[in-house]
């Protein structure tokens, strides 16, 4: 079997975006991702992994992965719709902004590629924030109240503050701010306003397929700053109460969305009623998310296995280490034992 893991920020999308080479946040949390999935894969006995390199930055260092050079934006889309006709899967991993995921999706789609992560209808509608908060709410699935604003219109003042102002289309808490009351702001994207909802912030994996849509173990996310969301991390397992609402809540937001492979990230605000009714979604990631970093940390089977499993509807069943793991967004972890069963 062969398999293409192509990581936007590292494998040569960058170069569409800047001639600089990528640094930052994206790219710590890219290289994180990739290296993951990527040595998952490669442990899979008979399994080639193929990857695009923007050859600016340092090869990685994994065994048993067979490189692409990229060297120019062109570089990029060409090896990409090649290697990915070629293979018997493909996963991208992009951001949504800017459409970058999406016309990526779109190029393997065209070439005839096998994607093992969210197709076209999938990633249109989870890359924009404030149409996936509209469908969810449609399909009576909890989302923050909010409106959509356009370049240039004022924040409205007879909203509810505090309140979250994001892109619509957006990355890694790129741009995300908390309001506590109405600014004078000059938008210069299109945005969503929401109202914020207080409680623990947390995210919930969806392994999907034909047959079912698996959700792994919920996680804690570790958010800094008191305006700007950073992400930092996270943690898990979380309470057994807590994780039976966020599973629940990330199936239902996900069983709306047209059929999907692959892994689906779903972010939620866990509120105080035990019963759940102040839960809510806040997004839908299209796309592997740096919670697999802890997660994979967690399993005892290998998940990337457990992927491509359920993408081909075969049965899939989760083990998990009776441990506690804190990663953080550069992909580090610390796993203590507890010797408690995960919920």
């Amino acid at each position: 079997m062969r398999i293409l893991v192509h990581e936007f920020v590292t494998g040569g999308g960058w170069i569409s975006v800047e001639q600089n080479s990528p640094s930052g946040s994206l790219l710590t949390e890219g290289r994180a991702m990739f290296a993951a999935l990527a040595a998952d894969f490669a442990a899979i006995e008979g399994c080639q992994v193929e990857v695009l390199h923007d050859r600016r930055l340092e090869p990685p260092t994994l065994p048993g992965i067979k490189l692409h050079e990229v060297a120019s934006a062109m570089d990029e889309r060409e090896l990409l719709r090649q290697v990915s006709a070629d293979v018997d899967w493909t996963v991208l991993i992009a951001p949504e902004f800017d459409s970058h995921l999406l016309r990526r999706v779109q190029l393997v789609e065209a070439a005839g590629g096998r994607l093992l992560s969210p197709g076209s209808q999938v990633v249109a509608l989870a890359s924009d924030k404030h149409a996936t908060a509209e469908h969810l709410a449609a399909r009576d699935v909890r989302v923050p109240r909010g409106i959509a604003l356009d370049p240039g219109e004022p924040l409205p003042r007879s909203f509810a503050y505090p309140a979250v102002l994001k892109p619509r289309e957006g990355a890694g808490s790129l741009g995300v701010r908390l309001l506590h009351a109405v600014e004078e702001i000059s938008l210069v994207t299109p945005s969503r306003l929401e109202r914020f909802c207080s409680g623990a912030a947390a995210s919930v994996a969806c392994l999907c397929g034909p047959r079912e849509i698996l959700p792994l173990a919920p996680c804690f996310q570790h958010l800094a700053g008191n305006a700007d969301f950073t992400y930092q991390g996270g943690s898990l397992p979380i309470d057994s109460s807590l994780a039976k609402r966020a599973r629940a809540l990330a199936v239902r937001a996900v069983s709306t969305l047209p059929q999907t492979r692959g892994y689906v990230g779903v972010d939620l605000v866990l509120g105080e009623d035990p019963a759940g009714a102040l839960d809510y979604v806040i997004e839908i990631n299209p796309r592997l998310t740096t919670s697999y970093v802890g997660l994979r940390a967690l399993s005892r089977v290998n998940l990337a296995g457990l992927m491509i499993a359920v993408a081909e509807g075969r049965a899939a069943e989760l083990c998990w280490n009776a441990s506690r793991v804190h990663f953080s967004s550069s992909g580090v972890s610390h796993v203590s034992p507890t010797g408690e069963t995960v919920p």
